[in-house]
C-alpha cells in the first residue's frame, strides 16, 4: 500500500468530525490522537509527536473530537471537553472508520490521548479491545475514564511531567485500577504542557518506542 495523506471526515455520534490522516508507505501501524482540553488537531504538540511517529513508520490520524460549532461552545463553557462518554464514542467511531479503510484496515491501532483526551482514548480502548493494541497518555487524565479502566486490555504508557504533581498523583491513582500492563514515564522537570527544552521530544520518543514495541509484540 502506498503512502496516503490528507484531510478526512468521519461520521461519529451524530456529528461529522475532521481529521488529518497520514499513512506512510508500508506502515507498521496507525495511531489515533485524542486531543485534550481546549486544544484541536492543529495543536503543535500533538503534530510534533505525530511527525516523530510517522518517521518510525506509523500512520497517524490527528482528529478533532468536537465540531467547529461545539468548539465555540466549549470555549465559552468548557463543558464538552469533559464529556468523556461522548468523546469516547467518537473515538470508537474513528477506530471503526480506520478498520473499514483500505490503507489502515489491516494495521494494528494505537491511541495517543492528551489531557481529557486520554480518558476518551482509554474508554475507546476498552470498547474495542480486539482493535487497539496500545495506548499512550500524555499529561492525561486517565482517572476520568472511571470504570472503563478495569476493562482496558491494551498496554498503557502514562507520560507525565515531573513538576505536574497533581496530574502525576491522579495518574498513579488511575494506574492502580488498570488490569492491563502499564508503565510510567516521568519527564524530569517538565510541567503540564511539556514546554521545557527537550521535554516534548522526550515525550515523542517514549511514545514512538512504546507503539513500535507493542506493535512488534502483537505481530
Amino acid at each position: 500500500m502506498g503512502p496516503e495523506a490528507g484531510t478526512v471526515h468521519i461520521d461519529a455520534d451524530g456529528a461529522t468530525l475532521v481529521g488529518d490522516l497520514a499513512v506512510p508507505e508500508e506502515a507498521r501501524g496507525v495511531v489515533g490522537f485524542a486531543h485534550g482540553s481546549g486544544s484541536s488537531r492543529h495543536s503543535p504538540r500533538n503534530r510534533s509527536v505525530a511527525e516523530v511517529l510517522r518517521r518510525a513508520g506509523l500512520g497517524t490520524l490527528v482528529l478533532d473530537l468536537l465540531t467547529s460549532e461545539e468548539e465555540r461552545v466549549d470555549m465559552a463553557t468548557a463543558e464538552l471537553r469533559f464529556d468523556v462518554p461522548m468523546l469516547a464514542r467518537r473515538m470508537v467511531a474513528a477506530i471503526d472508520w480506520l478498520a473499514g479503510r483500505a490503507s489502515t484496515g489491516d494495521l494494528p491501532v494505537g491511541l495517543f490521548g492528551a489531557s481529557t483526551g486520554a480518558a476518551a482514548a482509554l474508554t475507546a480502548a476498552a470498547e474495542r479491545p480486539e482493535r487497539v493494541r496500545s495506548v499512550v497518555s500524555r499529561g492525561g487524565r486517565p482517572d476520568l475514564a472511571g470504570a472503563a479502566l478495569t476493562e482496558v486490555r491494551a498496554p498503557v504508557l502514562l507520560v507525565v511531567g515531573g513538576e505536574d504533581r497533581e496530574v502525576l498523583r491522579l495518574n498513579q491513582q488511575a494506574a492502580e485500577r488498570l488490569t492491563a500492563p502499564y508503565a510510567f514515564h516521568v519527564v524530569s522537570g517538565a510541567t503540564h504542557l511539556f514546554e521545557e527544552t527537550g521535554a516534548l521530544e522526550e515525550v515523542a520518543t517514549a511514545a514512538r518506542d512504546w507503539f513500535v514495541r507493542m506493535d512488534g509484540e502483537a505481530a
